[in-house]
């Protein structure tokens, strides 16, 4: 089993801020990356709204600047997934991955969030089908085919106007009359082309065999329900928090969401959390970038002040 003074358990803005501020004070922190290296980021295509960027850029390329200026101050990130964590006698704590076991003086948990599905017929067989939840990923394979799009808010037109570089026509289906997206996103979509809309309605069934042909949908006011031709369905409905690990070890909310407190520390002493696994409200790369900046100086004031008594 390998000590650790610090270890990290994922890899997007959160936890690459958190490891570089530990870094930087000496703690020589592991991160344990997930199953995705740079978690959701890293499959984002275009980054607009983070500072310091003027003309953009990928989430691809800022996820592999932060790794290089992490690890430039002595942060290691390991590729592999955590599977189980023992929080429930103090530090210092367990955490066991696919290939090893660490005991940990302290954890900052970024974790992060996951999709939402649909929960409809069709759904789970057509995944990888049709079915996707990241146009940056799978555009390319719906070059000149009909899409639709599930979702009204930021992620579903960002991902909704990266397709119409490929797709031959996106339909957006939002179950409100108006877009919850920001204002920008919304008055490049309403000027695409390629893209429309439908109002009042939900997706009730996934149609395909084998491969995604069509979807059911049912407006939510008049009660009509038709069926869409589409060759892909692109889901962005929100995220639910990465906690399941934690269930029964820390503090959550009604939905999940990790409680911490003005240090970012969870439930458990030493053990502190940052980025989505533990906002349900901003969730931008910003304000995980921020969080995860404080729980990475929380966490090295933490050791300090219990030098005499972590194990």
């Amino acid at each position: 089993m390998t000590r650790e003074r610090l270890v990290i358990l994922g890899s997007g803005p959160a936890g690459l801020t958190a490891a570089l501020y530990a870094a930087r004070a000496n703690l020589e922190p592991l991160v344990i990356s997930g199953n995705q290296l740079g978690g959701q980021i890293s499959i984002t295509n275009e980054v607009e709204n983070y500072p310091g960027f003027p003309d953009g850029t990928t989430g691809p390329e800022l996820v592999e600047l932060m790794q290089k200026q992490a690890e430039r101050f002595g942060t290691r990130i390991r590729i592999d997934e955590v599977v189980e964590v023992d929080f429930r006698k103090g530090s210092p704590f367990g955490i066991k991955t696919h290939s090893d076991e660490f005991e940990a003086s302290s954890v900052v948990v970024t974790t992060g969030a996951s999709p939402k599905r649909l929960g409809v017929p069709g759904e789970d067989n057509l995944i990888g089908r049709g079915v996707s939840f990241c146009a940056t990923c799978d555009g390319f394979f719906f070059r000149g085919k009909q899409v639709v799009v599930v979702g009204g808010g930021d992620s579903a037109l960002e991902e909704g106007l990266f397709l119409t570089r490929f797709a031959s026509r996106v339909r957006v289906v939002h179950r409100r009359d108006e877009l919850r997206a920001g204002e920008i996103l919304k008055t490049r979509a309403f000027a695409n082309e390629k893209m429309d809309f439908v109002w009042d309605t939900v997706v009730e069934e996934i149609l395909g065999n084998g491969k995604v042909q069509g979807v059911k949908v049912r407006n939510l006011k008049s009660g009509q329900a038709v069926e869409m031709e589409a060759e892909g369905v692109f889901i962005y409905i929100g995220h639910f928090p990465n906690t399941e690990l934690f269930q029964g070890q820390l503090e959550m909310d009604a939905h999940g969401y990790l409680r911490t407190d003005t240090r970012m520390m969870t439930s458990v002493p030493g053990v502190f959390a940052a980025g989505e696994v533990q906002d349900p409200i901003y969730r931008q790369i910003a304000s995980s970038v921020g969080q995860g900046c404080a729980a990475g100086m929380m966490v090295e004031r933490w050791l300090v002040e219990h030098a005499d008594h972590v194990g």
